[in-house]
């Protein structure tokens, strides 16, 4: 099931609690899905059913405890064109048996297993017996994970190697018994969730060889991306982009293990590369060499010349001068 972001109903700002709502009979509970749910079709369901919902909004992350009777749902080719908004969810059963399908596959969950799915694309959930789901959602702008990637990942059981199980249980724990924090604190750690279920995505997509070779470059890329975007970081390394990007440093470095530059080679080329320009820039005409070093990220003057030179075989201030640039120091 899937929790809107949006402010409708008592959803309306963060940090207002937790609201409960129940149904008795499918009409409520159609209404019930289209008040606080993307639209969806409800199927294969007795008429008498009794379900609820409880709903709380943990900074930007709705953590969501759904129970109701045997039945199908799905997010058609129509109601997605219908209703566009697009959500990152993980839907874990701790109650009876489940069966979700998206993206060509299908996941079979039991108690404390979990899965992957996006509202962007048809899905369809099925339930053969009285369950309990806890269902987390993202914005899915506020979860970088590749495309690629999470098209990978949907429809996948999770939480069956150590790490899944860690991370499962910091899932579970949120929507079971969500904490009362700050706005911002609350911010924090829909973040650091997502960061763990990115983490725990790559290592399961890696450890099947899901991922193809299209989408290992397509993750160079977006690291090249984010390295040249944070080039004057002086904390720029392996820690802080695997971070970034929601996948471990081991995973980081396997992916760049097929290239030939490593991840500490390529922010240094970057850097680099960036520094030359800027050495032969008539906007930087008046900067030292100190303030260009530091600027590119490096932490002082003799390592920036060091590596200067070995990279170009020159000294900055003589490739300056040559350029007919700036003061030398």
């Amino acid at each position: 099931m899937t929790r809107a972001i949006h402010p409708v109903g008592p959803f309306a700002e963060p940090g207002h609690g937790t609201a409960v709502e129940t149904a008795d009979g499918l009409g409520r509970w159609n209404d019930l899905l289209r008040e606080h749910f993307v639209s969806l079709d409800v199927s294969d369901v007795d008429d008498g059913i009794r379900s609820s919902v409880r709903s709380t909004l943990v900074g930007h992350l709705s953590a969501a405890v759904v129970s109701s009777a045997p039945q199908s749902a799905r997010r058609t080719e129509r109601l997605v064109r219908s209703d566009p908004r697009t959500y990152l969810q993980v839907g874990m059963i701790t109650r009876g048996r489940a069966v979700l399908e998206q993206d060509g596959r299908e996941a079979v969950l039991t108690p404390g297993r979990y899965a992957v799915y996006e509202t962007d694309r048809p899905f369809v959930w099925h339930f053969d017996g009285p369950w309990t789901l806890n269902v987390l959602t993202w914005p899915r702008e506020l979860v970088a994970l590749g495309a690629d990637v999470s098209r990978a990942a949907t429809a996948r059981a999770l939480g069956d190697d150590r790490l899944g199980m860690i991370v499962g249980h910091a899932l579970a724990e949120t929507a079971t018994s969500p904490p009362e924090l700050s706005d911002a604190a609350g911010g924090r750690l829909a973040g650091q969730l997502a960061a763990l279920l990115g983490t725990a995505v790559g290592e399961s997509l890696r450890r099947d060889e899901v991922l193809s070779p299209a989408s290992s470059a397509d993750l160079r890329q977006r690291v090249d991306d984010y390295v040249t975007e944070h080039l004057a970081d002086p904390d720029l390394g392996p820690e802080c982009i695997a971070r970034a990007h929601f996948i471990s440093v081991r995973a980081l470095h396997r992916v760049f293990a097929e290239d030939d530059l490593s991840v500490g080679a390529l922010i240094r080329r970057r850097r680099l590369q960036l520094a030359r320009r800027r050495l032969l820039d008539p906007r930087a005409a008046d900067a030292s060499l100190t303030e260009i070093a530091h600027a590119c990220g490096f932490a002082d003057l003799a390592s920036f010349s060091r590596r200067f030179k070995q990279e170009f075989h020159e000294a900055p201030g003589a490739y300056r001068r040559r350029g007919g640039f700036g003061p030398s120091v």
